[in-house]
């Protein structure tokens, strides 16, 4: 079991071994999916991909809360929320953010050789909300959440509709980002940052000078184990959907849940856990894998196996706020 990079995979399918790997980049997942996902399959090597934070979170806690829910889940939203006490990132999530934006036109020729089937749209559509609005649920502004576990929620949705007849969940990520006065300061920073990104010499400038252009947030240093042990993350889902014996298409969703996924410091204590765990797993519940080989994300890999069980025993914890209400 290797981690991170095409070296790695291209290395562990030639070889017939399992490979988990921690990137998130859609970009990446897709690449690799179009190059080694045939070949895997002949092997019968599995190779997962975006097992770290903030995908395994998202990507099986969309799994849970549609599992609690006494009926069909049909609709999914997402409220992301990361609490900081002074807390920093190392600057390679910064650099993914600033190539990954850079590299979208080619994200879409991938996709577009993969040749992706619509998923179909059960029950009412979820409604995408403003690019700023105010959430009832946590009293303060959120915006669309711009990381990749949207992409890797579709692609798991798509497989286990494709290949295990499941009913797709529509899903959509939100981040809180606070009162007014965060919102003034993220629209401008925002127009900066997309309007460097667009350029060669605006990239270099991001990248050489994380910390200036992100307020802190992004350093070549990483965060103190001070920092670390300060900060915790946690994302709220709200799900809604159709109890049992109820028809999706008449009528509206009638039943509501909410679920939660919480753990310690995202990236140097959380995605080690779910790392290893989702390796654990990859070991000991061979049985409860796909039946053949492939490029899988975290969820058409996981589904049926007991990784949030060993998540939960480890510090990353799946809990239900509040039940199925109709």
């Amino acid at each position: 079991y290797r981690f991170f990079g095409e070296p790695v995979v291209e290395a562990c399918v030639e070889n017939g071994a399992n490979c988990i790997d921690i990137s998130g980049e859609p970009q990446f997942l897709e690449g690799m999916y179009l190059k080694y996902n045939d070949k895997a399959a002949e092997k019968g090597v599995y190779v997962i991909g975006s097992c770290g934070f903030d995908s395994i979170p998202a990507d099986m806690g969309v799994l849970y809360t549609r599992d609690k829910l006494k009926g069909d889940l049909m609709l999914k939203k997402k409220c992301r929320r990361c609490f900081h006490l002074g807390s920093c990132v190392h600057d390679g999530t910064w650099k993914s953010a600033v190539y990954g934006l850079a590299d979208q036109d080619n994200l879409r020729k991938l996709r577009k050789k993969i040749g992706y089937t619509p998923l179909p749209v059960v029950g009412a559509k979820l409604k995408r909300r403003g690019f700023v609005f105010y959430n009832q649920e946590f009293k303060e502004y959120s915006i669309p959440f711009m990381g990749s576990d949207g992409s890797v929620v579709k692609r798991s949705q798509h497989f286990l509709h494709t290949e295990l007849k499941e009913t797709p969940v529509q899903y959509g990520a939100y981040v809180n980002i606070g009162g007014l006065g965060s919102v003034i300061k993220l629209m401008f920073a925002g127009m900066l940052f997309l309007l460097l990104v667009k350029f060669s010499f605006g990239r270099k400038l991001l990248t050489k000078y994380p910390e200036f252009f992100s307020a802190g947030r992004f350093t070549k240093d990483g965060p103190s184990q001070k920092q670390m042990d300060g900060t915790s993350f946690t994302m709220t889902f709200f799900g809604e959907g159709y109890s049992e014996g109820q028809d999706p298409q008449n009528g509206k969703p009638n039943v509501k849940i909410c679920t939660e996924v919480k753990g310690p410091e995202p990236g140097y204590v959380a995605t080690p856990i779910l790392m290893v765990q989702a390796a654990v797993s990859l070991l000991e519940d061979a049985a409860c894998l796909p039946k053949q080989g492939g490029v899988y994300s975290p969820g058409a890999a996981f589904s049926k196996t007991k990784l949030i069980d060993r998540l939960n025993k480890h510090g990353v914890e799946f809990s239900v706020i509040s039940k199925p209400e109709v």
